[in-house]
């Protein structure tokens, strides 16, 4: 069921990969579940587990906060990394983020000062410190964290403009 209803999803949203080579494939991280998968047009090929900022697993609220965003994302570009192996960067924060950002600044859940934050993106983990992602330590300001083995698996079979959905 799930296979088909976030292609759907994306289909009614306008929503589409930025390359032909990648069209129908797709990137789910479960923050319930500390997991990545990726799909193609007709089912999940592998998943890796993950970790994230906070134990916290809710919606990313402001900067800070270490919280991962949800919503739909594309993958902008795969660089290598001085500390984590490799970035995969996403387009966060998006107009529906700045949106949700406002809409909470007015009702008062986010500080007055408060920033909506950025460079949240999908990487790896310091050298030898693969445990951190494999005891599910959350770790990072907001990002996704996969052992270095893992993102450099997944880094193989995907490229920029692969959407990426983050929910609870």
């Amino acid at each position: 069921m799930l296979q088909l209803a976030v292609p759907v999803l994306f289909a009614l949203a306008g929503i589409s990969a930025r390359s032909d080579k990648y069209a129908g494939y797709y990137l789910l991280v479960d923050k319930s579940d500390n997991t990545i998968t990726l799909y193609d047009a007709h089912d999940w090929l592998v998943q890796w587990p993950c970790t994230f900022g906070s134990d916290d697993i809710g919606d990313k609220m402001y900067q800070g906060d270490r919280r991962t965003p949800e919503g739909t994302f594309h993958v902008l570009s795969i660089k290598q990394h001085q500390k984590w192996n490799k970035f995969l960067r996403l387009d966060y924060p998006t107009a529906a983020d700045r949106e949700k950002f406002e809409q909470r600044k007015q009702q008062g859940l986010i500080p007055a000062n408060g920033k909506i934050g950025g460079d949240i993106g999908i990487h790896g983990t310091w050298p030898r410190e693969e445990w951190a992602v494999e005891n599910l330590q959350p770790w990072t300001l907001g990002c996704v964290s996969m052992r270095n083995d893992h993102l450099n698996e997944l880094c193989e079979m995907i490229g920029p403009g692969i959407p990426v959905v983050i929910r609870k």
